[in-house]
């Protein structure tokens, strides 16, 4: 019988924590709530990545570690913060699904993932791919959220989680992408939520709601 190295259990047990945050986002009602789990869920990443640095020599993950703890952790979360801050949005969020509902579809995408990644983890040779379909579980689970939302605050956090989940999986197959890339991702990430940021500033002041179906309202010179 093999036995785990401690790293890689270390790994299983950060990848399951992902997965129960992201159970944990599909059943969450209040905003602020939702900012606090997208953090944890960041910081579980951020150590994960650590952790595999170290044990698989993969120095650049420590970068990638860092980039993700200062990210996700708390530049992202403190600019959602100040958002909600600013358009007074501390509200309950409405759902177009009930979550017991949501919660049993997300348990079927999850079973769907595993099976999806079973035949793309036998191909990695990674440490990590064990791991990979719990990364396409927190991807399918972050999708889930982004369409049971009506709300344009909770689908941006849902986006970001998808995020994670896209790097999670990265880090499982390959061990992460190059430096290059993770941090082109990252600024394009950085600048899309300053662009929503003012696209929410827009949709209170002409409709006092951040409801989507606004959006389809918006005229250019209105």
């Amino acid at each position: 019988m093999n036995v785990l190295p401690l790293y890689a259990q270390l790994i299983n047990l950060f990848a399951a924590i992902l997965l129960l945050l992201s159970f944990a986002m599909l059943a969450q009602r209040r905003v602020l709530s939702l900012i606090d789990l997208f953090a944890a869920q960041g910081l579980a990443l951020a150590a994960s990545t650590a952790i595999v640095a170290f044990g698989t020599g993969q120095h650049h993950l420590y970068w990638s570690a860092g980039l993700t703890l200062v990210l996700k952790v708390f530049l992202l979360p403190w600019i959602l913060y100040r958002l909600i801050r600013q358009l007074d949005v501390k509200w309950d969020f409405e759902r177009l699904i009930n979550v017991p509902t949501t919660m049993l579809i997300g348990i079927v995408l999850v079973v769907f993932s595993f099976n999806l990644a079973v035949p793309i983890s036998q191909l990695a040779s990674t440490v990590t791919r064990s791991t990979l379909g719990i990364a396409m579980a927190c991807v399918m689970l972050s999708f889930l959220m982004m369409i049971t939302r009506r709300k344009a605050i909770p689908q941006v956090i849902g986006f970001l989680s998808m995020e994670n989940g896209l790097f999670f999986a990265a880090t499982s197959a390959t061990y992460g992408m190059p430096m290059v890339v993770e941090l082109g991702i990252a600024l394009d990430v950085l600048v899309g939520v300053l662009i929503l940021g003012v696209f929410f500033f827009q949709i209170r002041e002409q409709f006092d709601s951040l409801d989507l179906k606004h959006l389809e309202k918006l005229k250019e010179g209105e």
